[in-house]
């Protein structure tokens, strides 16, 4: 686990890479509630600058509302627009919620690898 100093520093990079790369994340908001819920963005993790990697988390009370779903497939719709022609994302194989997220916006299981935590599922998506 992360120290605050060590979060903020984190943090204060991925700023910097998003404002070079024109890759980062966008804080989930409800419009009526207006609290901050979650992530949603890009980032080339596992994935490459060309072909990025779509990513989102939000708080478990709000899971199962549509909220991933719609922030991911206005992340989605922005990347193509951008010119990109292909996003990735990678999922945990027991991650069943993700996977539901995800094939809902068109995704489909690529392939898969197994490390030290397990099977992880990569997900392609072509525009």
């Amino acid at each position: 686990m992360l120290t605050i100093t060590e979060a903020e520093r984190h943090l204060a990079e991925q700023n910097v890479k998003a404002h070079e790369t024109g890759l980062g994340f966008l804080t989930i908001q409800r419009r009526a509630e207006e609290d901050l819920i979650g992530y949603c963005g890009l980032l080339v993790g596992r994935a490459s600058f060309d072909e990025p990697e779509i990513a989102y988390e939000l708080l478990r009370r709000v899971h199962g509302c549509g909220y991933a779903t719609e922030a991911a497939r206005a992340v989605l719709d922005a990347a193509f627009a951008t010119g990109k022609r292909r996003l990735w994302s990678t999922a945990r194989a027991w991650n069943a919620p993700s996977f539901r997220v995800l094939e809902k916006i068109g995704f489909r299981r690529d392939h898969s690898i197994t490390d030290e935590r397990g099977e992880l599922v990569y997900l392609v998506r072509d525009a």
